[in-house]
């Protein structure tokens, strides 16, 4: 399936600084790509080229099929910045029948979109009125305009409540079902976690990993953790089989490799009867993220 964004070796540079360096990534249709990184690691630069808002010093990138900010590009690419501004004196429904007038479209459609983001209810008040995370909303509203084939959403649910969080990704979810293309930024790494189908680590304007989850777990090689709770009593039994278990208040906890986890399993399985429950947890986002992004050592 060919991809609605690629890049290859995209490089950028601003007077000495390294923005973006040899960056290669592909999102193909219906596909949720979270772009994770710390400040400064080149996430706005890559966005902002994606848009064709600045140039590449080289490398190729291909947005829907044409140049970024070409006039094909920007008729299929959505855009959502984590601080939406909006006119506080408009409604919501009349900076909505803006923006369709803007694309070409037709202004009946402006109050279907706030409703599909939850809106429908404030359409007539002012957007100065609005609390954040209903600006956010609005945001997310114009970027449905049209039906794009790539939405780029920098930090998305910024000041967005749970419960809006999960409704925004549940219509993220329909969005890719329905074929579209998404790149999101976003430091909300338990949301991302769950919600996308890859991730992308930057890391000093370099690409230091890409995968699903699961690869990147086992591209990490970080150690999972067991935390065993025994039947009273036995807890001495155990910690003599597992050497290099510890105790920890009611429990019992150790930490394997991923290649050991089913042997290390297997042991504990082995005292079943003096078991009561067990816990696998294995290395979360965030720690896959410190890991690949090495901040520490920048």
């Amino acid at each position: 399936m060919t991809s609605t964004l690629t890049i290859s070796h995209l490089t950028k540079t601003f007077g000495r600084v390294n923005a973006l360096s040899d960056v290669s990534l592909h999102v193909a249709p219906g596909e949720r790509v979270a772009l994770l990184g710390h400040n400064g690691a080149g996430k706005s630069t890559l966005m902002k080229v994606i848009l064709g808002l600045i140039a590449a010093d080289s490398g190729e990138i291909s947005v829907c099929g044409a140049a970024p900010g070409s006039a094909t590009a920007r008729a299929k690419v959505a855009y959502l910045p984590e601080n939406a501004t909006f006119h506080s004196a408009l409604t919501g429904l009349e900076q909505i029948t803006y923006y369709l007038r803007l694309r070409g479209e037709n202004t009946s459609g402006a109050m279907p979109l706030l409703d599909k983001v939850g809106l429908g209810h404030a359409a007539k008040r002012r957007i100065g009125t609005y609390s954040k995370g209903m600006r956010q909303r609005v945001g997310l509203a114009q970027t449905l305009i049209g039906h794009p084939d790539l939405l780029v959403l920098d930090e998305p649910t910024s000041g967005l409540d749970p419960v809006s969080r999960r409704d925004f990704y549940e219509l993220l979810d329909g969005l890719a079902a329905e074929g579209a293309a998404i790149l999101l930024s976003s430091h909300a790494l338990t949301e991302v976690e769950a919600r996308t189908d890859r991730l992308m680590i930057l890391s000093g304007g370099q690409m230091v990993a890409t995968g699903s989850l699961p690869e990147l777990r086992r591209e990490a090689a970080l150690p999972v953790a067991m935390h065993i709770t025994a039947i009273n009593g036995y807890d001495a039994d155990i910690l003599g089989a597992l050497p290099n278990a510890i105790r920890v208040g009611n429990a019992l906890h150790l930490s394997c490799t991923q290649e050991d986890k089913l042997a290390t399993l297997a042991q504990v399985s082995a005292f079943k009867d003096k078991v009561a429950d067990i816990d696998v947890i294995p290395p979360s986002l965030e720690d896959i993220y410190s890991h690949f992004s090495r901040r520490d050592g920048q």
